[in-house]
């Protein structure tokens, strides 16, 4: 019978015992899988062009939303295309508020809230810069351009909201434009 001094200085190496009973074996390995992968590569694309990726993450904030909504997109596709499928993932995410049209081209985008040109619908998303966009809802041509009352949404590309401000800076409309501030004068007076 073994004393009990040894039974605990044998517990003390359960790591040398149980290493030698039995061995750890290596995993299957494929050393080569790299060459693999950079020889299908080089057959594909030549190296002189540069590579693109097949899609890009888009990411649109749309007016009054707390959230951006991300898009996949390939790079060749349009703004316009972009347009469509933020508001697609807009209504499948649940989003509010609800928007007051489902029609892409009820909608403008911008480089952020604080542009004030809008992109043009043809041009291409690899060609912009940017992966962050702002969209919100085109305004009509009675409000923007001074239409004759006609409540269209037909607005030239690059819609005119820097008119409006160009407008204003120089007096377009007196009362509203130069002296809008007198409005608030009676507050400032005991």
């Amino acid at each position: 019978m073994p004393s009990t001094k040894n039974h605990h200085r044998s517990n003390g190496r359960l790591g040398e015992n149980a290493m030698s009973a039995t061995e750890l074996r290596r995993p299957r390995t494929v050393p080569d899988l790299v060459l693999y992968g950079n020889k299908y590569v080089g057959a594909v694309v030549p190296e002189g062009i540069p590579r693109q990726p097949p899609k890009v993450l888009l990411k649109v904030t749309v007016l009054g939303s707390l959230a951006a909504v991300q898009v996949l997109m390939r790079p060749e596709s349009s703004v316009g295309d972009l347009v469509e499928g933020a508001l697609r993932q807009y209504v499948k995410e649940g989003r509010r508020p609800i928007l007051p049209s489902m029609k892409a081209f009820d909608f403008d985008l911008h480089y952020s809230q604080f542009s004030l040109e809008s992109l043009d619908r043809d041009e291409k998303l690899i060609d912009l810069g940017s992966r962050n966009f702002f969209m919100c809802p085109r305004k009509p041509v009675s409000t923007v351009e001074g239409g004759g009352g006609r409540e269209d949404y037909m607005t030239t590309p690059f819609a005119s909201c820097a008119n409006e401000v160009s407008k204003v800076r120089h007096g377009g409309d007196r009362d509203a434009a130069g002296f809008g501030w007198f409005k608030l004068m009676h507050f400032l007076l005991p």
